[in-house]
């Protein structure tokens, strides 16, 4: 008798964790500023001719459309030469045709977030959502990169991004983990995989394969716009407990788009969920990887 109590008080708790942790998807349409004003889908994917069937054309581009029926133009940003933050350079794609990932991966974020280029199309350069009072106040928080207080051109403040960014393993800073003959990440190291279990690995790292230099035909991971970010769900993001993550499966609350649990308007102090993101690619800085023994907490 004192078992069954036991068991069924351990489940109690056990549902209300799993309770503070997972809620409903909010009232919002989880598009949230991707609806564009009312555009919804439209404003970025194009059923017929690309850019020209969006009324987006600016410029003659033959291949408009021809990837994920994109509806933006995108011509004035084909070629350039970027430099991000770790002088990572990065040349962009000459064509919607091109097969490499950065196409779908960051030539089209860049088409409405680019504010150097390609001006933003239907972006009025500030967050869409509210704010929660751990962010500071002094600043409107912008949406475009290549512009900022230095001025146009500008992207040493940005992430690297691009087929240049790519993530290892192994080493100082990164997980203990391999990289597949394919060019994905298998978090399979004794601290990778326990940083599964206490959070998950919910990024999306795009394989690329270099056709110069050192490396050349090996697929490798690399960090896109999408790596962080799922366009299509703004303030939620479902997990499902399993191969990728610990974490009990449901709905969890999220912000600027990213595709996992992070949510800095929590009301726990002690909340290291947002930190526990990033610590999916900068695993050297992770509590697995320093003798740590805490988990998540929301």
């Amino acid at each position: 008798m004192k078992r069954i109590c036991s068991i069924a008080i351990m489940f109690l708790v056990s549902a209300g964790f799993a309770a503070a942790q997972i809620g409903a998807a909010p009232a919002t349409d989880v598009l949230g500023a991707h609806l564009n004003y009312g555009r919804g889908c439209a404003a970025c994917h194009a059923p017929h001719s690309g850019a020209y069937g969006n009324g987006a054309a600016k410029t003659t581009d033959p291949t408009a459309g021809q990837s994920i029926l994109w509806g933006q133009d995108v011509e004035s940003l084909y070629g350039q030469t970027i430099t991000l933050a770790g002088n990572t350079v990065e040349t962009l794609p000459v064509a919607m045709s091109a097969t490499t990932p950065d196409v779908n991966g960051l030539l089209t974020c860049l088409s409405c977030h680019d504010g150097n280029y390609a001006k933003g199309a239907m972006m009025k350069n500030q967050i869409y959502e509210t704010l929660p009072p751990t962010y500071g106040t002094y600043n409107t928080v912008p949406t475009l990169i290549g512009i900022n207080e230095a001025g146009a051109g500008t992207y040493l403040a940005d992430h690297p991004v691009g087929l240049n960014a790519q993530i290892g393993c192994g080493g100082q800073y990164n997980w203990d983990c391999t990289v597949s003959a394919a060019g994905a990440i298998q978090m399979t190291g004794p601290n990778s995989s326990r940083f599964v279990t206490n959070y998950g690995f919910f990024v999306s790292p795009a394989a690329y394969t270099p056709t110069t230099g050192k490396g050349a035909g090996i697929p490798v991971p690399t960090v896109q716009c999408t790596t962080c970010h799922n366009q299509h769900l703004m303030n939620v993001v479902k997990v499902t407990n399993g191969a990728t993550s610990g974490l009990p499966t449901g709905f969890y609350a999220t912000m600027f788009f990213i595709r996992a649990p992070y949510n800095p308007a929590s009301g726990t102090a002690a909340s290291n969920q947002t930190a526990q993101f990033c610590r999916q690619c900068h695993g050297g800085e992770a509590n697995e990887s320093n003798n740590g023994t805490a988990v998540t907490t929301f």
